[in-house]
């Protein structure tokens, strides 16, 4: 299984993320984001998500 990250979280690789539930499940209507270098992720769309590398 893939990391889950919480939103907010610096210095994650740079690539594609989607958001997943607290436990990595899949979410409707998922946010997605692209991150460069040194980035900081995003907020999720919901308290308790967090964020998979595609």
């Amino acid at each position: 299984m893939a990391k889950l990250i919480p939103p907010g979280t610096d210095n994650q690789p740079a690539g594609k993320y989607i958001e997943v539930g607290p436990q990595g499940g899949v979410v409707k209507k998922p946010h997605n984001a692209t991150l460069d270098p040194g980035d900081r992720l995003p907020p999720t769309s919901k308290e308790g998500n967090k964020w998979k590398k595609k």
